[in-house]
């Protein structure tokens, strides 16, 4: 996706907020915090956006966003598990009315067979308890290309649950 249809993805995620009154956190893991930096880039964009967090370490995601010790030992930081706590706890620390949280590999290096480069999971949580999760292999696709991709997903995500429609088949 170009950058052009980037931005127009975030313009979009903003005006369907701004036309709710409602307000956006981020949880970052692999992304370092490109979702916040394009929904941002829009002018006008500080009535819509809360605030970002960037957990790119496991000791970040439990001081800053909560995550549970238990779940990183369980199933690890890219896991569709992490990414759930994360966005719930984006919500939770913040006056987000919907949080989106990403957790991934983004490569070069990092993948394993059960965990490949390219795995990236999400997660997009309203504070009326809706949720949408999704879980994309992208392939090692390059470092750059799998980070650009997440963050499309992502601003995705959240346009869908921001035009209050019901999780489906989130998985993909």
């Amino acid at each position: 996706m170009s950058e052009q249809n980037q931005r127009s993805l975030a313009k979009q995620v903003l005006e369907l907020c701004r036309a709710r009154g409602m307000r956006v956190a981020t949880a970052e893991s692999c992304t370092g915090g490109l979702v916040a930096a394009a929904l941002t880039a829009i002018a006008g964009s500080s009535d819509v956006v809360e605030c970002g967090f960037v957990t790119y370490s496991n000791a970040a995601k439990q001081k800053l966003l909560g995550v549970p010790a238990a779940t990183l030992f369980r199933y690890g930081a890219v896991s569709g598990e992490t990414a759930a706590a994360m966005a719930k706890g984006a919500l939770k620390r913040s006056d987000a009315d919907f949080a989106v949280s990403i957790t991934g590999i983004a490569g070069p290096g990092g993948g394993s067979k059960q965990k490949p480069i390219g795995l990236v999971h999400f997660a997009v949580a309203s504070r009326d308890g809706r949720m949408l999760k999704r879980r994309c292999l992208l392939g090692n696709i390059g470092r750059r290309r799998v980070r650009e991709r997440s963050v499309v997903e992502a601003l995705v995500l959240l346009a869908r649950l921001a035009e209050g429609k019901r999780p489906g088949a989130a998985a993909a």
